[in-house]
């Protein structure tokens, strides 16, 4: 499944981005997905899992400020961030997830988001 994220970009510390992640060729309705994010030179690390049931988990460093959400209508995988601190400065990839869930799709290109203080 080739997949892209977009929506990054810098806001200030308490701001809000919406992250989104679509798929040309496969329905993403018809898999598991997540959303990872990677600090530079550390390994990517998922943040938010969504079942192709909607069954939704996060990490304890993001639940609370970010949302995921699927529309399937529109083949979209979104990730709402709010409350944003500098620490959630990193580039966010979204892939789709074995049954183990970890990653099991090729990393397409992510999005950086940046955040000031």
């Amino acid at each position: 499944v080739q997949l892209q994220a977009s929506g990054g970009g810098l806001v200030q510390a308490g701001g809000s981005l919406r992250l989104s992640c679509s798929s040309s060729g496969s329905t993403i309705s018809d898999y598991d997905m997540g959303w990872y994010r990677q600090y530079p030179g550390k390994q990517r690390d998922l943040v938010a899992t969504i079942s192709r049931y909607g069954a939704i988990n996060y990490d304890d460093s993001v639940k609370g400020r970010f949302t995921i959400s699927r529309d399937n209508a529109k083949n979209t995988v979104y990730l709402q961030l709010s409350s944003l601190k500098p620490e959630d400065t990193a580039v966010y990839y979204c892939n789709t997830l074995s049954e183990y869930y970890t990653a099991s799709s090729s990393w397409g290109q992510g999005t950086q988001v940046t955040v000031s203080s």
